[in-house]
């Protein structure tokens, strides 16, 4: 069951091994708070609808499985926008119209028609959830090293000297490019080391 949870976090990362969810992964993560706040709504969406479908997935019927999938997926999602706008309406305005988007997040409608629509709730649970908490690290990650050299700052604190000239592109989309593609990088790098290869 380990196994299960823990594929998320690396071997089966749903950005840089699975490449989804780019659209969110490239926008947002102009700040590590920017990362961990649209990885957590995520991943409470992905968990919550993969509970939802994993307990009434013999109940929907295959022919209308994915309309079905949709609209519990948009009910968390909706879930979510509500209490940002009514609890963190910073964050709120930082993630824009991105928080909608989550409806059509690949990784969240892919874990519910490959995984949870198949397997019972226990793995179900651990599966979205360690999708959901890969998907976090990545971002919040990702979001982290464009804050740093883009601003100076990591979660809103000057982290960086006085004299430090931060690199503006960082903060622009090529620097998302950037640094996903230096990060993915990296993971395969490592992938292949322990493979031997």
């Amino acid at each position: 069951m380990l196994k299960v949870f823990v594929k998320g976090l690396w071997k089966e990362n749903p950005v840089l091994m699975q490449l989804l969810g780019m659209c969110p992964t490239l926008a947002v993560t102009t700040s590590a708070i920017n990362g961990v706040s649209m990885g957590l709504a995520t991943s409470f969406v992905v968990v919550s609808s993969g509970i939802v479908i994993s307990l009434f997935r013999k109940l929907i019927p295959p022919q209308v499985r994915i309309p079905v999938f949709t609209i519990i997926i948009a009910t968390f999602v909706t879930i979510v926008d509500m209490v940002l706008k009514a609890g963190f309406p910073d964050i709120s305005r930082e993630l824009g119209p991105y928080v909608p988007l989550i409806v059509v997040n690949c990784l969240i409608l892919g874990r519910q028609e490959a995984f949870t629509s198949r397997n019972p709730l226990h793995l179900s649970v651990l599966d979205t959830l360690g999708m959901g908490v890969g998907f976090t690290w990545l971002l919040t990650l990702l979001g982290g090293v464009r804050e740093i050299l883009g601003a100076g700052t990591l979660m809103g604190a000057q982290v960086m000297p006085g004299g430090f000239e931060p690199l503006i592109i960082m903060l622009l989309p090529a620097g998302a490019f950037i640094t996903l593609g230096i990060l993915a990088a990296l993971y395969n790098s490592v992938n292949l080391k322990s493979e031997g290869r």
